[in-house]
């Protein structure tokens, strides 16, 4: 009975020192039933986030796949940083935003700032990528500069996405080079790109996606642990991305938390967990494509 008594304690105890929820920033989908749910894929139970906590904290590698313009899975990652921290050292933590040449600016900023001297322009002193919208990242990454745990890029350098897009190099992998993993992949591409895409492009684009995965994962196993990666959903997904590289590599399985704005569907094949948040306003991304002149990236 004593015993029992001491876990609900300590149970209670970690609730209790879990940071404060976010508030929503999203606009759409506020009254949504799936508003903030988190859901165990593998059982369809609903977690409370400390109950989340409790679960990610013993893993040794942690992905976390995000909508790149939702601040609110920008929010939820800090919150989810600060919240494992609380229950055990963070060993790292690697970003898809970050590529190899970012990663002695990334050190040099974080000595200014263990030093008390930090840049008045962070995203200059970062060589921050206009690509990604600082005002999305600014406050995770100015967060982790100041953590003990090192700031790891995870992406490949823009001579390395050149070099491949002219010449794909051959992909090893049981599982991350099955044929229909290719297929799914394809078909994301052509799909992201409005159809619009010449399909002599299409092998070379697949290369990279395919490169860019398994320089995540490279860069993941490699990396001090616990270590959790933040990168795009379809990089993440346990079917088409990074964890298949992984266990082609090190015969590991990782953990892999979705953040999805309500309404999506995630199933246990892409993601062992999933937290529903509000959505961004529906955009037209193709509408700029069909334009006369304009061609697609």
């Amino acid at each position: 009975m004593r015993i029992l008594v001491l876990l609900v304690l300590g149970l209670l105890t970690a609730c209790h020192s879990l940071p404060s929820l976010p508030e929503w920033q999203s606009p759409e989908g506020r009254e949504h039933p799936e508003l903030g749910l988190i859901v165990d894929l593998r059982s369809d139970a609903v977690l409370t986030p400390a109950q989340l906590v409790a679960e990610l904290q013993a893993q040794d590698q942690l992905l976390v796949g995000e909508r790149h313009d939702n601040p609110d899975h920008h929010a939820l990652q800090l919150w989810l940083l600060r919240a494992l921290a609380e229950e055990r050292p963070q060993g790292s933590l690697l970003l898809e935003m970050l590529d190899p040449q970012q990663q002695a600016l990334v050190e040099a900023v974080r000595r200014e700032v263990r030093e008390g001297r930090a840049p008045a322009d962070l995203p200059e002193a970062l060589g921050w990528q206009r690509g990604w919208d600082w005002a999305q990242y600014g406050a995770l990454v100015s967060h982790a500069l100041a953590q003990p745990y090192p700031l790891l890029h995870a992406n490949l350098r823009r001579d390395e996405i050149m070099s491949i897009y002219r010449a794909a190099p051959s992909l090893q992998g049981r599982k991350s080079a099955a044929a229909a993993v290719s297929e799914a992949l394809l078909a994301q591409i052509e799909v992201s790109h409005c159809g619009m895409l010449p399909a002599s492009q299409l092998p070379a684009m697949l290369a990279v996606q395919q490169q860019r995965d398994r320089r995540m994962a490279e860069r993941t196993l490699a990396a001090a642990e616990p270590a959790m990666l933040l990168a795009g959903a379809f990089h993440v997904r346990r079917d088409l991305g990074v964890p298949l590289h992984i266990e082609d590599l090190s015969g590991k399985s990782v953990a892999v938390l979705m953040l999805a704005e309500v309404g999506e569907t995630v199933s246990a094949a892409q993601a062992d967990y999933v937290w529903y948040t509000p959505a961004q306003p529906e955009q037209d991304h193709c509408e700029q494509l069909r334009r006369p002149g304009k061609q697609p990236g």
